[in-house]
């Protein structure tokens, strides 16, 4: 019996927290990263530099901090412009999709994975998130609709309980 409380709340604070497969960022990786852009800065090629500068993207868009998220997606949209790659492209936007995610704007986040699937169709990674997206979509529509009813029977309630009293 224990168990299955167990199992029921687990999935009740799931389901409230998000309960996406998501990797986070600790302070010390991205210090890590600042650290290597900075060196790359001072005399690396500019391949060096652009995968710093990606890794560093990578580190701040998992970050737990909503401001190195809103960060990591300034330097990803950044240099969205400069790619001709391929490749590259369907690695910034997917990081951006990931950025946004995590920023809250699950629109935008659907939004530029449709575009990463529209370079590479059948990446696993891509397809994961947008069910991550997609579900949490979902569950802030069925929270909405479960608060406006919520509010509505409150109201109603009210509404019949004054003529009750007026009867």
């Amino acid at each position: 019996m224990e168990a299955k409380i167990g199992q029921l709340i687990e999935s009740v604070s799931t389901f409230f927290s998000g309960g996406d497969q998501i990797p986070w960022c600790s302070r010390d990786i991205i210090a890590g990263c600042e650290k290597e852009v900075a060196y790359a800065a001072s005399g690396a090629s500019d391949e060096q530099k652009g995968e710093s500068i990606m890794r560093l993207s990578w580190a701040l868009v998992h970050s737990r901090q909503p401001d190195d998220v809103q960060r990591g997606i300034a330097m990803l949209k950044a240099s969205l412009a400069n790619t001709n790659s391929p490749l590259q492209r369907r690695e910034k936007l997917y990081l951006l999709a990931v950025g946004y995610y995590r920023s809250g704007d699950f629109s935008r986040s659907r939004q530029l994975l449709q575009e990463c699937l529209e370079i590479a169709p059948d990446w696993r990674q891509a397809l994961s998130l947008q069910k991550t997206v997609e579900d949490r979509i979902t569950k802030d529509g069925v929270i909405g609709i479960g608060i406006t009813a919520t509010a509505v029977g409150l109201i109603v309630g009210g509404i019949a309980a004054a003529f009750a009293r007026k009867n």
